[in-house]
């Protein structure tokens, strides 16, 4: 997600040392522990304003959240957000989903979100994709056995690609849902950018891949 810089992220990221984890390397194999419980650790890859992290957070106070982005203001503005909906179970890590492997060890995370990723459109950019095989690679390795990837997007092509991807690695679909407001889908937890492309009648794709 692109967003404009936001002036106050600077001191926000500074003050939120609890939140949002300035070392996310020595935190590996031991997220658990930082946490301060045993419970299931779920990561949304692509946090954008942290509208699905906190509300996700908490519905489900069970689970334990991690959310990573790229971007200072978007983690920022995430970390805001999750403040303010009052969540002790959530965890941010400015970073990109290319160094996961240095994050976390192997089967520490229960499932993992990917909402409305960039679809690097361009076929010479395919690699960037985070359905691209080599980061199904990585969610192999942190995901516990059975664990699940649970991908939406509006992009049509985004979606085609990623099913084939997800296929061709040995992953199992389930629940593949191509409109999913108009459909008798679970409860969906949106984030911002859902909303308004919803609100426009713009069809939003879901599925679940899970690893056997």
């Amino acid at each position: 997600m692109r967003q404009r810089h936001k002036p106050w992220a600077e001191d926000f990221l500074k003050d939120a040392t609890d939140l949002v984890i300035s070392n996310p390397q020595d935190i590996k194999g031991k997220w658990q522990t930082q946490f301060g419980n045993d419970r299931p650790i779920h990561l949304e890859i692509g946090t954008g304003k942290g509208q699905f992290i906190a509300t996700m957070a908490s519905q489900y106070p069970e689970i334990n959240f991690i959310g990573i982005d790229q971007g200072k203001s978007i983690i920022a503005t995430a970390g805001s957000k999750v403040r303010d909906a009052g969540c002790e179970n959530v965890l941010l890590i400015l970073t990109n989903a290319t160094v996961l492997d240095d994050l976390f060890t192997e089967n520490e995370i229960a499932a993992i979100y990917l909402n409305f990723s960039d679809p690097w459109p361009k076929k010479r950019h395919a690699k960037r994709r985070l359905t691209y095989y080599t980061f199904l690679k990585q969610y192999q390795h942190l995901l516990q056995p059975k664990g699940e990837i649970v991908l939406k997007t509006d992009n049509q092509n985004l979606f085609a690609y990623s099913l084939v991807s997800f296929s061709q690695y040995g992953l199992v679909l389930n629940d593949v849902n191509l409109d999913l407001h108009n459909s008798d889908a679970p409860e969906n937890v949106m984030t911002e950018y859902e909303e308004r492309f919803a609100a426009k009648g713009q069809p939003i794709y879901r599925c679940k891949a899970q690893f056997v």
